[in-house]
């Protein structure tokens, strides 16, 4: 029998090592940009087209590279970073594996041209599927260039696998987002096919968090932060943490250790607990947080990407982390202050001669015996003027005498019809059976926040805010579906500021939000006029609103459009619908009651939550023995 195993050819052990490495565009980014900084370049431009798809480019001005390192960068384990394995635990460069290069020209096809000061021709190098096709002398710019073109031209299957284009610029966004961050020193610009995106020069770390993230905001984000700060033998930390008044769904969260962007869940507890009790539970506050520590006590060769990192000390750094961002809420006093209102109140005057003050003054009759009722005498009062001229006003109705007929007395109930509501909740037979009558129907608000009425089985409780809920998801689907949902105008256009990101999310989801009612006026790519809303819509807060879709159409980008015009109708529906501690008068509780019991599924919001409680009569009954 002859032998089975054999070494793989460096093309096909290439592929499969690019599977780890180059996951998408936004990795061959995240590389090539990572290795510009290593190589000292203080400018860094990136061009992309077909978010990343057909070309994705890297110009620094870094050291560049010999005609032979230039030829070795593209070997399997070829780096300038490190000697041995002893190295990888004293790093302080971005790369050190010598895999990314050789990757990325196992699945795209890649132009270098590269030249160092000191040489007066540079190289030029063209490779595709790790085939060398051209290597020559050139002239060009200090510096390299990096052209990747047609990414997984020779892998059909993962170019499939790529999302849509928006999807795919939004890592590339965050990528860049997490090397500019902690590279301010440096100067970056981002431009998509001729469309300049960022232009970040180099600037302080506030600065350049507020290049970023605070563009269009009406408010800055520096404005927003609170500089946190310490140094200790295990850990110095220093960095920006968010004010609680301006926590919301969806923050930017970041840590960085030894300026390399990190994910550690760990870490973010110990942040989270310090704003206990401060922010809804549902908020998230803002942090870009950076660590230095020695780096023999992390290991960062987890896995490829470089984001998983482990700590010797973590516990210790976990309580160091914790009591730092405590001692920056409380030094810049976050906790609201309070603000007397001194509008309409007394004007207590000034004492300037405290000599005159005299103490006041109190005077009695000693002769007074309260139990002598010889002392007092009540007035005397006609209270029968109080009636008088009763009996000759007229009802003011506007129905006269002969329009009103006696009821007549019977001592038969009269009959009931009943309307059978079915099916009301499908996990008992008992509840199926809840039929609401006239003698039973009379509805209840309880505490501003529950409707109570009768049902044949017993009594049914009514979320009030949660069914509302459900009724506006039903009706906003249907109105995505027939494109029919009136709008009402706003008096004042309310203008929507839009950062690039979000740029890419509100092309997705625009034509959704108009076929529900939103009327859009696009005034610039950057700025959108909202001039109408969904008739249904009665919050004011129109544009944090639409923020916040923007922000959800984020995270389901990957869903298909029946769930994104779900998540949309939902949103919609929490804004709109009427709150807890709203009174509701008979009628429009009982409408409420009737338009619940008209949807799809009255017992359930779309996300899950209880819309509906019985208490049947035998456990009314139970209560009472």
């Amino acid at each position: 029998m002859s032998d089975v195993i054999q070494l793989l050819p460096d093309a096909v052990a290439n592929q499969i090592a690019a599977g780890e490495v180059i996951q998408r565009p936004a990795s061959v980014l995240k590389e090539l940009v990572e290795n510009a900084i290593d190589a000292g370049a203080q400018f860094i431009q990136i061009v992309i087209k077909d978010a990343g798809r057909t070309l994705i480019q890297v110009t620094d001005n870094g050291k560049g590279m010999s005609e032979t390192d230039a030829r070795m960068s593209f070997e399997r384990h070829a780096t300038s970073k490190i000697r041995d394995a002893a190295d990888i635990f004293s790093l302080r460069t971005m790369g050190f594996r010598g895999e990314a290069l050789a990757s990325i020209a196992a699945v795209a096809q890649v132009e270098m041209r590269t030249r160092r000061a000191e040489d007066e021709l540079g190289t030029m190098i063209e490779i595709a599927g790790t085939r060398v096709f051209r290597q020559e002398a050139v002239q060009c710019e200090k510096g390299t260039t990096f052209q990747v073109k047609n990414l997984f031209f020779n892998v059909p299957a993962r170019r499939r696998f790529l999302k849509s284009d928006n999807v795919e610029k939004s890592h590339i966004l965050n990528e860049f987002y997490r090397i500019a961050l902690v590279n301010n020193e440096v100067e970056f610009s981002l431009y998509d096919g001729d469309e300049e995106l960022y232009r970040l020069p180099s600037s302080n770390i506030k600065v350049r968090i507020d290049n970023i993230f605070g563009k269009n905001q009406k408010k800055k984000i520096q404005q927003q932060l609170l500089p946190v700060e310490t140094q200790t033998g295990l850990v110095n930390i220093y960095g920006f943490t968010g004010r609680p008044e301006f926590a919301q769904k969806s923050a930017n969260q970041y840590f960085f250790v030894n300026n390399r962007y990190m994910r550690h869940p760990y870490f973010h507890k110990a942040v989270m607990m310090a704003y206990h009790q401060m922010i809804q539970p549902t908020d998230n506050p803002s942090y870009f947080i950076y660590l230095e520590v020695d780096p023999q006590t992390i290991d960062i060769n987890i896995h490829p990407t470089k984001t998983e990192i482990k700590f010797e000390n973590e516990q210790a750094i976990w309580s160091i982390l914790n009591a730092t961002v405590k001692e920056s809420l409380g030094k810049f006093n976050v906790v609201p202050s309070i603000d007397f209102d001194q509008e309409g109140a007394v004007d207590i005057p000034i004492v300037t001669n405290p000599e005159n003050v005299r103490p006041p003054q109190t005077n009695f009759n000693p002769s007074y015996n309260p139990f002598n009722s010889s002392s007092y005498k009540r007035p005397s009062f006609d209270w029968e003027k109080l009636y008088g001229g009763f009996e000759n006003e007229k009802p003011k109705t506007g129905i006269t005498d002969f329009e009103i007929e006696p009821e007549q007395e019977t001592d038969e109930l009269p009959a009931q019809e009943f309307v059978t509501v079915e099916p009301v909740f499908q996990e008992e037979p008992q509840q199926q059976e809840m039929q609401l009558g006239d003698a039973q129907s009379a509805n209840f608000q309880f505490k501003n926040r529950y409707i109570i009425t009768g049902v044949k089985s017993g009594m049914l409780l009514i979320d009030q805010h949660r069914a509302h809920i459900r009724i506006l998801f039903e009706e906003f689907l249907l109105g995505m579906k027939q494109h029919k949902t009136p709008s009402q105008q706003l008096l004042f256009p309310e203008s929507l500021q839009l950062n690039t990101e979000e740029k890419l999310w509100f092309a997705q989801i625009e034509e959704s939000l108009r076929s529900v009612g939103f009327d859009f006026e696009n005034e610039s790519s950057e700025n959108v006029m909202v001039n109408g809303v969904p008739s249904h819509f009665h919050s004011q807060t129109v544009v944090p609103l639409l923020h916040n879709l923007l922000e959800n159409a984020r995270h389901s980008a990957t869903d298909s459009a029946d769930s994104i015009h779900e998540m949309i109708a939902l949103s919609l529906a929490e804004a709109s619908a009427l709150k807890s501690g709203q009174t509701l008068s008979a009628a429009e509780m009982s409408d409420l009651i009737d338009r619940l019991f008209a949807c799809s599924d009255p017992n359930r919001t779309p996300d899950g939550k209880t819309i509906t409680v019985i208490l049947s009569q035998d456990e009314i009954a139970g209560r009472f023995r």
